[in-house]
Parts: structure tokens; C-alpha cells; sequence
């Protein structure tokens, strides 16, 4: 099948040619034909797959055949969770309806307001949005939403993760009930589907690979290597290799500002993406990444998303991902339409429960290759991907005493020693407890 077959216009087959696109990929040949039927849309494909393809491509092709915009009226909303991402699926509307009468804008946070509402003032064909700065630009009424046509929810498990969905529903509330509503997203988890199947109408369910699969043309293993050696492994895997254009998963910012600054020590050029970057100092590094200027670009989960780098060869998962799921998006920015690539991951004793859940989640068991001058003193221990199962005594019984009965019997202790006129002092001081609590990072 050919993008000709879709039912697309030749201003757009042209587009497609002038970048070299011929045939659409799987996501592509399901979901432009049903978009194009006016059906909504539940749509599950995996990172690099041309899902944003899939929904912009058959967007232009309705909206060329209506009327345009009017003041600050939009016909198309495409809200997605972060401004990479915004800016990303920007490019590929602007790409693709290069030959249109059509007028797109791009609005998100972290940068001045004003602009954006000037240039909404003329209205907008298509409208790409983060969901914080799409309620900012409504509640100062610089955008209405009487005219849309279409609603788009991208990378809708990501939104969820992020805590958005508060502010989705505040932006469904203001929009008309009789709309078509397109979602697509990498994964689609349990919660994700609830949610969507209360916001969708009949809707057309896409999947075109097992959910939290991986790309077949991405080569996976890890290296076994002690927490506080992984900078010194990473360096040595850069050089030794002779990689030249690395991304590199930090699982924190602050970690992903220390680990570029340990890169430039041994001579690589490195730079961090996250969100206590400014938008402007994200956009610098990730265009000096793409034009090969920075060897190596270290970026926490939720500022990755939405990077679209042609022919990525390296991904690197410095740390692993709490969540299992988060491993699949990470490595899916390498491999990308047909292409192949390699991701790898430096893996100390302590991230062995991660490791597990990501080999579970995935269906395989990951590669180990230990480098020499690298092995490790606290070995990574085997994983399976059979659940763990909890060792019980001989007998049944459980080495834990039982809180609740001794807990009873104390209390009918002191109760006898009360009625005896000899019990202890119930109004003593009490030993303190410390109770351990974790802390939510990006």
C-alpha cells in the first residue's frame, strides 16, 4: 500500500515525497482511513512507530476542505504533555501542509504569554498545546473553542502520569460536546483506557504491536557495573566505541546535571535537558544534538518525550526507570522506522527489582556483558521472568511474631496488673518511631 491509497490530497502526497515518504507505516494505514471517515479514535503505538503522522495527515486533509479559522476560534486542538513534544508535532504539521491554505500555531509554557495570544487573535486551523498553557490562554480569553472540530489527546499515558488529568477534563469542559476525539498513545494501561472510553464516542481501537513491546530492530543488553563506576563506564563506552551521538537517560535532574559535567571531564562534549531548564537553554541543546555539535545528550523521562531525532543510533539508560513501562519510550528513540539501533543500560545490584519488572514487562531477558577494568564488586543477581515467590519456615510458620495477638496480651497484662494495684505506668514516655518515606522525582 502507498500513501496514494489513503484518500489524500496530491498537496499532501507532495509534502510526503519531498520527505522521501512512501508507504505508511502500519499506525498510518489503519488510522488515516478511519480519521478520514470522521470515526474517533483509540490508538495504541509504540514510540517511532509514525503515529503523529497518523493523526496530523488525515487532520489536514479534512480541514483543507472547510472554511478557515475565525478570530481566535480553532478548528483543531491537539493537546500533549510536554513542550518538546508541542513543539515536535508542530514541525510535522508545518512539514506535511507545506502546500496548504492552513494556519497552525504552537503555544506552551515557559516562555512570554503575549506573543502567543497576539498571534491567536487571527485564529488558528490547528492548534498544538500543553495542557497547563492552553487553560492560562483560555481563561484570558485568547482562544474559543465554539468552531472545533477535532480534538487530538497525545500521549495520553504520559499526561496521566504527569498528574494532567485535572486540567484534560477542565479543557473537555469547555469544548463542544459534538466534536470527533482522536487519542493516541504509546501504551495504553487499564487506567488509560478508562479514561478514554468515557471521553470517545463508538471509537475505532488501534493496536499495532503488543502493548510495552519493543522494537525488533533495536539491539538490547546491559552492563553489569557498580553505581559508583557507571560515569567512568559510560566515558569508557563512548571512546572505546567511537559513539558520536548518544542519548543518555538520567533518572533525575540533578543527576543528569552532575553526570554532564563528569562527560566533559573526560573530553565529551555533553549537555542536560530537563525541566529546570529554561525553554530556550532545551532548545539550543537539543538543536546542537541533532546537528552533531553536542556528542551526548542527557535527558530526565518527561523532557525526552517528544524528541524526534532521524536516525538515532544510541540510547543509554544511565539509571533505570522506576517505572517499567518509561524503559519502552526510552529506547524507542533508537530503531525508528526500520532503522537500526542500540540501547544500553549500566546496571548496579540495587536496580535489580527494576531490571525484573522491565524484563517482565517486555517478555525477554536482557543480554549481560561485563566490560573488562568494570566488573563489578557487588554482583547484579539473576533475574527471571517468573514472579518472585516469598519463602516460608518449615511448617507454615512465619519468622515474624504475631503484632496483633502480642499486642492483645500486653493490654490483658496491664489490665490484670491494674486490678492487682500493681501496674506500670501507662503515662510514661514513649519510644519514638521513625517512619521512611520516599521522594517523587523526575
Amino acid at each position: 500500500m502507498k500513501f496514494e491509497d489513503l484518500g489524500l490530497s496530491d498537496d499532501i502526497l507532495k509534502a510526503l515525497s519531498r520527505k522521501g515518504y512512501t508507504k505508511p507505516s502500519p499506525i498510518q494505514k489503519e488510522a488515516i482511513p478511519a480519521v478520514l471517515k470522521g470515526r474517533d479514535i483509540m490508538a495504541a503505538a509504540q514510540t517511532g512507530t509514525g503515529k503523529t503522522a497518523g493523526f496530523t495527515l488525515p487532520i489536514l486533509e479534512i480541514l483543507r476542505k472547510g472554511q478557515p479559522a475565525k478570530a481566535k476560534q480553532v478548528r483543531t486542538l491537539i493537546v500533549t504533555p510536554t513542550r518538546e513534544l508541542a513543539a515536535q508535532i508542530q514541525e510535522s504539521v508545518e512539514a506535511y501542509g507545506k502546500h496548504l491554505d492552513l494556519t497552525s500555531i504552537v503555544v506552551f509554557g515557559g516562555v512570554k504569554i503575549n506573543p502567543q495570544i497576539k498571534r491567536l487573535h487571527r485564529g488558528a486551523d490547528i492548534l498544538v498545546a500543553t495542557p497547563g498553557r492552553l487553560l492560562d490562554l483560555h481563561q484570558q480569553k485568547a482562544v474559543k473553542f465554539d468552531d472545533l472540530e477535532i480534538l487530538v489527546l497525545d500521549e495520553a499515558d504520559r499526561m496521566l502520569d504527569m498528574g494532567f488529568i485535572h486540567d484534560i477534563r477542565k479543557i473537555i469542559y469547555h469544548l463542544p460536546s459534538q466534536r470527533q476525539n482522536l487519542l493516541f498513545s504509546a501504551t495504553f494501561s487499564n487506567e488509560i483506557r478508562k479514561l478514554a472510553k468515557s471521553l470517545v464516542n463508538d471509537p475505532v481501537e488501534i493496536s499495532v504491536s503488543t502493548r510495552n513491546t519493543t522494537a525488533d530492530t533495536v539491539k538490547q543488553w546491559i552492563c553489569p557495573v557498580d553505581k559508583k563506576q557507571k560515569p567512568e563506564l559510560l566515558a569508557h563506552l563512548i571512546h572505546d566505541n567511537q559513539w558520536e551521538q548518544v542519548l543518555v537517560f538520567s533518572r533525575t535532574k540533578h543527576g543528569a546535571d552532575r553526570l554532564t559535567r563528569q562527560l566533559e571531564k573526560n573530553q565529551i562534549t555533553a549537555v542536560a535537558i530537563h525541566g529546570n531548564k529554561s525553554q530556550g537553554a532545551r532548545t539550543k541543546a537539543l538543536a546542537g544534538f541533532k546537528k552533531n555539535n553536542v556528542r551526548v545528550l542527557v535527558a530526565t523521562d518527561i523532557a525526552a518525550r517528544g524528541l524526534d531525532i532521524n536516525q538515532l543510533p544510541q540510547v543509554v539508560n544511565f539509571d533505570l526507570p522506576n517505572v517499567p513501562e518509561d524503559y519502552v519510550h526510552r529506547i524507542g528513540r533508537t530503531g525508528r522506522a526500520g532503522q537500526v539501533g542500540q540501547a544500553v543500560s549500566l546496571v548496579s545490584a540495587d536496580e535489580i527489582k527494576q531490571l525484573r519488572d522491565i524484563e517482565r514487562l517486555i517478555g525477554r531477558l536482557l543480554e549481560r556483558k561485563i566490560i573488562d577494568g568494570f566488573e563489578p564488586d557487588h554482583d547484579v543477581p539473576e533475574s527471571s521472568l517468573q514472579p518472585q515467590k516469598t519463602a516460608r519456615k518449615p511448617g507454615g510458620g512465619n519468622s515474624q511474631p504475631n503484632k496483633k495477638t502480642n499486642y492483645r496480651n500486653r493490654n490483658n497484662t496491664n489490665k490484670n496488673n491494674k486490678k492487682r494495684g500493681g501496674g506500670q505506668n501507662t503515662q510514661g514516655k514513649k519510644k519514638a518511631t521513625g517512619t521512611k518515606s520516599g521522594s517523587r522525582q523526575n
